[in-house]
C-alpha cells in the first residue's frame, strides 16, 4: 500500500503556540536544516512540488540516495506513513501557512499577508492546524 503526505485543496494554517506574528525566512545556519530546504524549495517553485515531493527530496538528500536509486528508494520510503507538511518548521516556527492546491502541489504564505487571509475567509478550502511545537 503507498502512503502520501499530499493534500488538495488544503490550507495548512500556522501553529497555534507558533512564536512569531510576521512569518521570517528560515535563518542560515552553515548547514542547510530542514526549514531552509522547504523555504527555498516551495518559495522559488510555488505550485512545482507536491508534498511528497520536498520530503522526499529531504530525505533522499539526508541519505545520500543517487538519481538512480530514487525511484527503489521512493517506494520504500512511501510504503509507510510520513509525515506531512503539518509538522514543517515553516508553519510551526517561521509564520508561513502552506496551501495545496487542486494538483496536490505547494506554495507558502506569510501569516501576515492578504493571500494568507484569502484562504482563511475561503468556505471551499479545507484548513488544518499545523503540529504545535509543544504539547498543551
Amino acid at each position: 500500500m503507498k502512503h502520501t503526505t499530499n493534500y488538495t485543496d488544503t490550507f495548512i494554517e500556522v501553529a497555534e503556540d507558533c512564536p512569531v506574528s510576521k512569518a521570517q525566512i528560515p535563518p542560515e545556519k552553515g548547514i542547510k536544516t530542514l526549514a531552509d530546504f522547504q523555504y527555498e524549495k516551495i518559495i522559488k517553485n510555488p505550485y512545482i512540488f507536491s508534498s511528497d515531493d520536498i520530503i522526499f527530496e529531504w530525505y533522499a538528500i539526508k541519505n545520500d540516495i543517487t538519481e538512480t536509486e530514487k525511484q527503489e528508494e521512493w517506494e520504500k520510503f512511501f510504503s509507510k506513513g510520513q509525515a506531512c507538511l503539518r509538522t514543517s518548521p515553516l508553519a510551526k516556527r517561521y509564520g508561513f501557512g502552506i496551501h495545496h492546491n487542486s494538483g496536490g502541489k505547494v506554495a507558502v504564505f506569510p501569516v501576515e499577508s492578504e493571500e494568507y487571509q484569502k484562504f482563511m475567509e475561503n468556505s471551499s478550502i479545507t484548513k488544518v492546524k499545523a503540529m504545535r511545537s509543544k504539547r498543551k
